[in-house]
């Protein structure tokens, strides 16, 4: 992929960065997706939406009263796939009066050995 291959955003920016440190973009990777609610109920009835087989909610307190909602979502990390992926996130969180908070992936480390 070359550096044009991304319309010029912040999860542009991050998929770059992730290019140049050597993610495996092959493979389907957990990509955490984040919302912020005033309350634990409508985190947890955001929540609810996103329950299944490639998905997983979790719903936690913050420090400042908010409630977090993080949603996993196994698949490949392409700018079109988390792009869509947001939107669905946003349309059932808007209406709850959350905000979306961003996304992230775990990159794994491998390291090779000399000896090897």
């Amino acid at each position: 992929m070359s550096s044009s291959t991304f319309p010029d955003d912040v999860s542009s920016a991050v998929l770059r960065r992730m290019k140049e440190g050597g993610f495996d973009f092959t493979r389907v990777h957990p990509i955490e997706f984040y919302a912020i609610f005033p309350d634990e109920d409508r985190a947890r009835m955001a929540a609810r939406n996103f329950r299944g087989e490639s998905l997983n909610a979790q719903v936690s307190a913050r420090d400042d009263g908010a409630w977090h909602l993080q949603v996993s979502k196994v698949m490949y990390a392409t700018h079109e796939g988390i792009g869509d992926f947001e939107q669905d996130l946003e349309s059932v969180v808007a209406p709850l009066g959350g905000v979306m908070d961003g996304w992230g992936v775990t990159q794994e480390i491998t390291l090779s050995h000399p000896w090897q």
